[in-house]
C-alpha cells in the first residue's frame, strides 16, 4: 500500500463516511484543498454500465455555466478560408497539412484540437499519438465540424469532454477549488444533467452507484446522488 502523508491523514479525519449534502460537500471539498498550488475541483462518478458494450458508452461534453478556471488553448486544423475563420475566432494555433506533420513530430503546445470533416482523413494517422491524450478530434465530442467559431468559443469558455472508463467511471474536472460553494455546484448540477441526459440506451438497472468529489490533492468526499439530482438549479444559484 503506498504510505498516505500526514497532510492527507489530516484531511481525511475531516471527512465523515457518509453521503454528504452536495453544498456542504463542496465546502468541505474546499476547505481540505491545502495544497501550495490551485487544486482542481475532481468529480468521480461510477456508472452502472459496462462500456466494453457499445451501447453501454459514454461519451459527450459538458458546458460548464461557471468556467473551467483554466485557460485553454485551441489548436485548429482546417483548410482554405476555414483556417482564417480559425483565426478571427480566437484559436491559438491554426495549420493544415502542415500542422499534421508537426504534431507527428511531437507539437503538443495545445488543450484541444478540433478539426474540418474534410480534414479527418488526414488527421486520422493522428490517433496512436492524439488518441491515448484524449486529444483526437471526433464528432461525438464536438471537435469534428465546420462550425468552427461556434466550437472555439464554446472550449474557451467551458466547455468539456469526457468519457466513462472502461470501468464505468466517470472522471472530470469541475472548476477550480477557488471558485465558491454555489459556483462549484452550479457546474456540479450541469456535469450531473449532462450524465442523465447521455444514458447508454444499453445501461440496466440502477444507472448512478456512487459520486464522490475531491480536490486534487484532497480525500474523496461522497455526494448524496439523489439530493443532487434532485436540486433545482434556481436553488443551486
Amino acid at each position: 500500500m503506498p504510505k498516505i502523508s500526514r497532510r492527507l491523514q489530516t484531511l481525511q479525519a475531516k471527512v465523515e463516511d457518509k453521503d454528504y449534502l452536495p453544498l456542504e460537500a463542496l465546502a468541505l471539498l474546499k476547505e481540505t484543498a491545502t495544497a501550495k498550488f490551485t487544486e482542481a475541483a475532481e468529480a468521480h462518478v461510477r456508472l452502472g454500465i459496462d462500456p466494453k458494450y457499445t451501447d453501454q458508452q459514454l461519451r459527450t461534453t459538458v458546458a460548464l455555466p461557471k468556467g473551467t478556471g483554466q485557460i485553454v488553448r485551441v489548436a485548429v486544423i482546417a483548410r482554405g478560408e476555414k483556417v482564417n475563420e480559425a483565426s478571427n475566432a480566437g484559436a491559438d494555433i491554426v495549420g493544415s497539412e502542415e500542422l499534421i506533420d508537426e504534431i507527428q513530430k511531437g507539437r503538443m503546445d495545445f488543450d484541444k484540437l478540433i478539426a474540418t470533416p474534410d480534414v479527418m482523413p488526414q488527421v486520422a494517422r493522428l490517433g496512436k499519438l492524439l488518441g491515448p491524450r484524449g486529444l483526437m478530434p471526433s464528432p461525438k465530442g464536438g471537435t469534428v465540424t465546420f462550425d468552427l467559431a461556434g466550437a472555439i468559443a464554446e472550449f474557451k469558455a467551458g466547455k468539456l469532454e469526457f468519457r466513462a472508463d472502461r470501468t464505468g467511471i466517470v472522471h472530470v474536472m469541475f472548476g477550480k477549488t477557488t471558485f465558491s460553494p454555489e459556483d462549484l455546484l452550479v457546474n456540479l448540477k450541469a456535469l450531473q444533467e449532462t450524465i442523465d441526459r447521455n444514458r447508454p440506451s444499453g445501461a440496466k438497472g440502477r444507472y448512478w452507484r456512487t459520486f464522490y468529489v475531491s480536490a486534487t490533492m484532497g480525500p474523496s468526499i461522497k455526494i448524496d446522488v439523489t439530493a443532487l439530482r434532485d436540486l433545482k438549479l434556481s436553488e443551486a444559484g
